[in-house]
């Protein structure tokens, strides 16, 4: 789950770490308020995505007339598909330099990672791209957290404007916070040294651990809900989980797992799946539903199903598909695979009423879905 900035400074706030004095704003008015408290300030756009700066979503106010026009400006506008209709209205001061910091979720360790770079406000991807040493990173020991002995050898031979040891207490404070909010990922970026010398962070990018969603009910009424298309909005109106891609096989699987394993299959023979979308469980009594959303992809030009009988039985779930069948009448290629429990009545089935065999396993399957959609 994606959260928007004011949101995820407030988290960095509660672990002690200082961000620029500001408030919520929903009216140009409100904004022009907050400006003659705070004096200089910046005006930005609340959406749960980046780039908002690129997108005229961020402007600089020196007075109340100016904080009002950029928000009248600002608000209302589309930012990769989400409109503004809050803006965080915060304190401007001069920075000195600049710094990234984020804890986030490593594939590699298997476990959460801190980065950090002295090479703040740019895209931390084109900075380690360009130069490997410009991003350092650390695994981190879920059980121990991250000590300030392991934070400060981060930095060591860094030029931190002597800095050093408040940022590593910054990063250990961060790491505290990552845990505690079961985030994926939370960012710091720039983590600015102003003029002052204070260590503020200017922004903040945080996103949450969707199977922790249950667990942190208050957080989680904080995020942004997420974009749905409008076939994935009919899924979740009836109760299937369904993600639309830019392929051309659609793909039906029963069970997440063999679903995506499908999928990576139809990529290994250079197809490009269509969508996800699994029938196992109690959801083949909705097949007419399922059926009809991945043939609705505009573009799908073949479908693989692929039916692995383990909890749920082979015939059971080739049974709903089948009526479904009946009365979608899909005109595409279609390639079967099905193996396990109930597999012998389900390949059966498949023979009376579709005239179809199914190939021998899921590799076969997959390639053929993909060659016909590549015709």
């Amino acid at each position: 789950m994606n959260f928007e900035e004011q949101a995820g400074k407030a988290i960095l706030a509660a672990a002690g770490i200082a961000i620029p004095q500001g408030r919520v704003a929903t009216t140009a008015e409100e904004a022009a308020d907050i400006q003659r408290e705070l004096g200089q300030v910046i005006v930005k756009a609340q959406v749960p995505t980046g780039k908002r700066g690129k997108a005229g979503g961020i402007k600089a106010a020196d007075d109340a007339v100016q904080a009002r026009t950029a928000a009248a400006a600002i608000l209302g506008m589309e930012i990769a598909g989400h409109r503004v209709e809050r803006l965080l209205v915060e304190e401007r001061g001069e920075i000195a330099r600049e710094f990234y910091a984020a804890v986030l979720n490593d594939p590699v360790s298997k476990g959460p990672a801190v980065l950090f770079s002295a090479l703040g406000g740019m895209d931390v991807e084109a900075a380690a791209a360009e130069d490997a040493d410009a991003v350092r990173q650390a695994p981190i020991e879920i059980d121990a957290g991250l000590p300030a002995a392991q934070a400060g050898a981060l930095l060591a031979g860094l030029d931190l404007g002597g800095q050093d040891d408040a940022i590593a207490g910054i990063l250990v404070r961060l790491y505290d916070a990552y845990r505690a909010a079961d985030a994926e990922l939370l960012e710091i970026n720039p983590l600015a040294l102003m003029r002052d010398g204070r260590l503020l962070a200017l922004d903040c990018k945080f996103v949450m651990d969707d199977s922790a969603i249950k667990r942190q009910p208050d957080l989680a009424a904080k995020g942004a809900p997420e974009k749905l298309t409008g076939l994935e909005a009919r899924g979740e109106a009836a109760g299937i989980k369904y993600i639309e891609l830019d392929g051309e096989v659609a793909v039906l699987a029963n069970g997440a797992g063999l679903t995506m394993t499908t999928m990576d299959v139809v990529r290994h023979h250079g197809g490009r799946p269509a969508n996800f979308c699994e029938i196992g469980g109690e959801a083949y009594t909705k097949g007419k539903i399922a059926l009809e959303m991945v043939l609705d992809k505009p573009g799908v030009k073949s479908l693989v199903v692929n039916f692995c009988g383990a909890f749920a039985r082979c015939d059971v779930m080739m049974g709903g598909l089948l009526d479904a069948w009946d009365e979608v009448k899909p005109d595409l290629p279609v390639y079967f695979s099905i193996a396990g429990t109930g597999d012998e009545e389900a390949i059966d089935m498949l023979k009376r009423r579709l005239g179809i065999d199914p190939l021998p396993d899921m590799d076969a399957a997959c390639k053929a879905a993909a060659e016909a959609a590549a015709k």
